[in-house]
């Protein structure tokens, strides 16, 4: 892997994901149809997967984003959060996280940023929701807390190459009942991460095949 030290958020670090397939979309890569239809049959691509497809496609020609998603509060809100997160964790556990902008994978194709890197066999996966049903579904049924972001968490895993990951919800809003850190260790499921390599891999194809038909001459 190949660590780059980028303050995340910055025009550096977005100009470094730049038509690299990142873990917080994996998910989006995975997306397939579930039954056949007029856009294919069941196994190929979905939407999401394809229109991702065509994004990194494009960066890797333009060398910079294209991406149109822009910063809602709710993202400020979760980045300005972070380092009090990070702080509360380490104050709690007694252990250190090291934030790291950008993990590459050793052929830059997959990338995961890190929220932090503890000790040789951890890392942190923080989020800030401020949906009030999210924060409450967290706490009353914590055994589902991290599922919406298992592929994020295990390819984190997959490109660090480590074991661990404490699944962190951050929300100072219940820092008086003394809640405002959640905390879920996930441990390195190697099956899951094996199954999880075979599909991106079939997505980094699907990417190229589109990269090679835009590079294309005109008829």
């Amino acid at each position: 892997m190949k660590i780059l030290h980028l303050p995340q958020g910055s025009a550096e670090w977005l100009a470094a994901r730049a038509g690299v397939i990142t873990a917080s979309r994996f998910v989006d890569a995975r997306a397939t149809l579930s039954r056949a239809s007029k856009n294919g049959k069941a196994g190929d691509p979905a939407g999401k997967a394809i229109e991702y497809a065509w994004q990194v496609a494009l960066e890797r020609i333009a060398g910079e984003p294209v991406s149109e998603a822009f910063a809602t509060w709710q993202m400020r809100r979760g980045s300005e959060l972070e380092p009090e997160a990070r702080m509360s964790y380490e104050m709690k556990t007694g252990l250190l996280a090291s934030e790291e902008g950008l993990i590459l994978s050793d052929d830059g194709v997959f990338g995961y940023s890190a929220d932090g890197l503890v000790g040789d066999d951890g890392i942190i996966e923080i989020k800030c929701p401020a949906n009030c049903q999210k924060i409450g579904d967290i706490w009353t049924n914590p055994e589902a807390a991290a599922d919406e972001y298992i592929d994020q968490i295990q390819g984190g895993m997959l490109i660090t190459g480590r074991n661990w990951c404490d699944f962190i919800m951050y929300c100072p809003w219940l820092e008086p009942v003394g809640k405002e850190l959640f905390r879920k260790r996930i441990v390195r499921d190697d099956a899951y991460i094996a199954e999880l390599e075979r599909d991106l891999n079939k997505f980094a194809a699907l990417v190229s095949s589109y990269e090679n038909t835009l590079r294309a001459e005109a008829a």
